[in-house]
């Protein structure tokens, strides 16, 4: 009998060269200030909390950047994912939502910095994808380079374009 621990969740870069485990059920939430906007590029951060020790990196190190006297944000140095938020002197942490393998297994219950939160984003509503064509589809050829959202083996590399 092991006593090795199950990770509850996994998660990843883009790229596949960093990859981590959770040994816990991480809280999920939004935060609108204007430095996770700045650092996830987009109108909000999506993230997921938990206990620092409850993360394992399985697959390479992450790079990180010291955001503000109390904080660092680490990041995949080969493509740029960001992938998570901590406060140096905190217990917890918390890893961006998107880069779990199932993001959808992690809704956000809270909303936090929303003195910065910007008007348009409480109007989004699910859009309309525009129609393509079969005759549009068949002239493209589109190979991702993205690893998939399950582990893989430790050479695995993507696609040749």
């Amino acid at each position: 009998m092991t006593n090795a621990r199950r990770p509850v969740a996994t998660g990843g870069c883009q790229c596949g060269a960093v990859r981590y485990a959770l040994y816990a059920a991480p809280e999920g939430s939004v935060c609108h200030c204007r430095m996770c906007q700045k650092a996830v590029g987009g109108p909000f951060a999506a993230l997921a909390k938990l206990a620092k020790a409850d993360l394992a990196w399985t697959r390479g190190q992450p790079a990180s950047f010291r955001s503000s006297s109390a904080s660092c944000r680490d990041f995949c140095a080969a493509c740029g994912t960001p992938l998570t938020f901590r406060y140096l002197d905190a217990a917890h942490m918390e890893v961006t939502i998107g880069s779990l393998d199932d993001p959808a297994a992690v809704p956000p219950l809270r909303n936090f910095g929303t003195e910065s939160r910007l008007a348009w984003v409480a109007g989004l509503v699910p859009g309309r994808l525009p129609d393509a064509t079969t005759e549009q589809l068949a002239t493209r050829t589109i190979v991702g380079r993205q690893h998939p959202d399950h582990e893989t083996p430790a050479g695995w590399q993507p696609p040749i374009i």
